[in-house]
């Protein structure tokens, strides 16, 4: 494995410079313009962000390599993730800009913020080493706060905020906590000297577990799985609705790739024909598999009584979080493949539906379903389309969704765990009857109020932009595909 120095590292940090200067420039911008300059803010995020994806694709041709004396890989796996990160934020700050939740908030500051949230995630993903996951996670965390608590005047976004801050110190702590007993046991912070130190000596078990286990708390946090979820409901409610769409999506995935680097990286060896197997002998993966199982269940089954379609589709999210759950568990590539196929696709349905909600948001004046009654006579677009988006977070075909649940499944059975994919099947059905509660109100219901609902041509413009790959991979998914598979190679020892 290649060790590249200080200084020729900076080559393949191009996209994290990138984002680093437009922090300040877009500062710098607004406090010139004094918060009047919305649309040049925007656009000067947004370009950044392409500029940063641009150089983020040429990153493919590199191969793998480590960068700051072994701190930071460069490889596929990363450049898949920052991708996703870098298409996520843009698109959200776009449709912030539009969003009535944050049409007179200080956009600089917001932007500057998603930005930082962008930069994070850019480190979580491709640390291979404790400490940087830590300073990439809390870069990621501390701006999310302060995202979520961005309505100053607004109690309920005030509240998520402070629920958020709470919670999150004590994951981190409790996080920290475990590493600092893998480094006691391995002498290293490196997740290859850690995979290494456990299976050159008879590791302490119990002790092992329990690291394992702390760490597990930290990255579940992020990645809402059960019992770390407790967060999720409230802090999506109460945030801003741009805010709640990037939250679902953004430090989700981020929490993935870091968890692939701590748990097959660190705490597996690479086996033959793609597979892995615990160091020492630790069966971790069955304990993840019961994660995978509980996170999935109760976030169907908690989503069946809400009415408000935020909180509904926080405990969605708690669900999908389940559901890619298990492509991980297998110990596999064709896991770890799929889902990186699901994440992508995850990525588009979800935030296609937060777009729909906040397209809704001005004239429903509420979030709750009974809003959204009669939506197909006021808006057939916008009905359309968020009945587009629900069909493939249930996994219904023809819809990205069902293709991304299908190697989920598929991956599972291939490993034999046949109990995992029967719980994943009827949590699927569970789904069903709480998304078509939407779909009815939508299609079915009488319209509280007459007349039409005006939805500006930007908002027309994100939703198709995400309407058309949701329907598009569901009939065609090799391109995604095919992105995912170049991107399954990671840096193992």
């Amino acid at each position: 494995m290649q060790s590249i120095g200080n200084f020729e590292s900076l080559r393949y940090f191009i996209p994290e410079l990138i984002l680093s200067g437009a922090i300040l420039i877009v500062l710098i911008t607004d406090l010139i313009a004094r918060g009047k300059a919305r649309g040049l803010v925007t656009g000067l995020t947004v370009a950044s962000l392409a500029a940063a994806t641009v150089y983020a694709v040429k990153l493919y041709g590199v191969g793998s390599a480590l960068l700051f004396t072994d701190m930071i890989a460069i490889d596929p796996f990363a450049v898949y993730f920052k991708l996703l990160f870098y298409v996520a934020t843009a698109l959200v700050v776009m449709v912030a800009f539009i969003s009535p939740d944050t049409r007179k908030v200080d956009l600089g500051e917001f932007a500057a913020l998603m930005l930082t949230v962008a930069l994070g995630m850019s480190l979580m993903a491709s640390a291979v080493d404790l400490l940087m996951m830590v300073i990439g996670l809390e870069m990621v965390s501390i701006a999310s706060y302060v995202l979520a608590g961005f309505l100053k005047g607004n109690r309920r976004s005030s509240e998520a905020a402070l629920k958020y801050v709470i919670y999150g110190a004590a994951s981190s702590g409790v996080m920290i906590y475990g590493m600092s007993i893998l480094f006691g046991l391995t002498g290293s912070t490196n997740i290859f000297g850690i995979a290494e130190g456990l299976a050159q000596q008879e590791p302490y078990r119990l002790a092992t577990l329990v690291a394992i286990g702390f760490i597990l708390a930290g990255i579940g946090y992020k990645i809402s799985i059960v019992p770390f979820h407790f967060w999720t409901p409230d802090v999506y409610e109460g945030a801003p609705i741009p805010v709640t769409a990037f939250l679902s999506v953004g430090p989700k995935a981020a929490g993935f790739a870091m968890m692939v680097r701590v748990f097959y990286s660190g705490l597996s060896q690479a086996g033959s024909d793609g597979r892995w197997l615990p160091v020492a002998g630790l069966d971790w993966p069955s304990l993840l598999a019961a994660f995978a199982a509980a996170t999935m269940t109760f976030g169907n089954l908690a989503a069946i009584p809400q009415n408000n379609l935020k909180r509904l589709l926080a405990y969605s999210t708690i669900a999908h979080a389940g559901y890619m759950l298990m492509g991980f568990v297998v110990l596999s590539n064709t896991g770890v493949l799929a889902v990186l196929f699901y994440l992508g696709v995850y990525l588009i349905m979800n935030l296609g539906a937060f777009f729909v909600v906040i397209a809704m948001a001005k004239q429903a004046r509420g979030e709750d379903i009974s809003h959204y009654r009669g939506l197909v006579w006021r808006s057939p677009f916008l009905a359309v389309a968020m009945a587009a988006f629900l069909f493939s977070l249930i996994g219904l075909p023809p819809s990205a969704g069902f293709i991304g649940k299908l190697y989920l499944f598929a991956a599972v059975i291939r490993e034999k765990y046949y109990w995992l994919a029967v719980v994943g099947v009827l949590n699927s059905v569970v789904s069903l009857y709480y998304y078509a509660r939407i779909l009815k109100a939508m299609f079915f219901d009488a319209a509280e109020t007459e007349g039409r609902l005006p939805v500006p041509a930007a908002a027309r413009v994100l939703i198709v932009v995400l309407l058309v790959p949701t329907v598009g991979l569901g009939l065609w998914w090799s391109p995604l595909w095919d992105l995912a598979s170049r991107s399954l190679a990671f840096i193992a020892p």
